[in-house]
């Protein structure tokens, strides 16, 4: 494909995989009309996705949230959908897997000046057919169906932002106790068989 270049990439028809509705339903036909639905791409910022969702599940009148994507977005999707359970307690999860067909096209680059070109000849095409995995998420504060497949309940254990954080050392076992004995020499409790006095 070196001599080759992309020009244009879109879905193909009937691109939804068998999961999937009509054009545009997506993997979750049976929802309210309320839904948020938010499309995460490669270059979206988690921040500004992750804004705009909490702001969204936020009003009352917001029941259900879908973060879907495709490709190289996958991760980024997930990653969306686990930092909105941390922060919004007691959503129930399902997901689901499809695959996009996409249709690229690549055009043949000009070739240099060559014995056997005409100058007003088109550039050859190539036509490529694409199935790119893609996920979709489901978080909805309402209970679901725990029978449907990739039905997550919520979590049951309240998130780690949540729980008071254990202090930790780095010093060794014995903890404080044994990095002040390192530093100065522990005086013996009166009254001990250690304690001598001093003449």
């Amino acid at each position: 494909m070196e001599n080759f270049r992309k020009v244009r990439s879109e879905e193909a028809p009937g691109g939804e995989g068998a999961e999937g509705g009509g054009p545009g339903s997506g993997p979750f036909a049976d929802l309210a009309p309320g839904a948020v639905h938010m499309r995460v791409k490669e270059g979206s910022k988690i921040r500004n996705l992750l804004a705009f969702a909490t702001a969204s599940m936020a009003q009352p009148a917001t029941r259900a949230i879908v973060f879907s994507g495709c490709g190289r977005a996958s991760t980024k999707t997930v990653t969306c959908a686990e930092i909105l359970k941390r922060r919004l307690a007691g959503l129930h999860q399902v997901t689901r897997l499809r695959y996009r067909s996409v249709r690229e096209v690549w055009q043949s680059l000009p070739p240099g000046p060559a014995p056997g070109h005409r100058p007003g000849e088109p550039a050859a095409s190539l036509s490529v057919l694409k199935n790119v995995p893609g996920l979709a998420i489901l978080l909805c504060k309402d209970a679901l169906d725990p029978r449907q497949p990739g039905y997550q309940p919520p979590d049951a254990h309240p998130g780690p932002s949540s729980q008071p954080a254990a202090p930790t050392s780095k010093r060794g076992p014995g903890g404080a106790a044994a990095a002040e004995g390192s530093a100065k020499r522990l005086r013996p409790e009166p009254g001990t068989a250690e304690e001598r006095p001093m003449a």
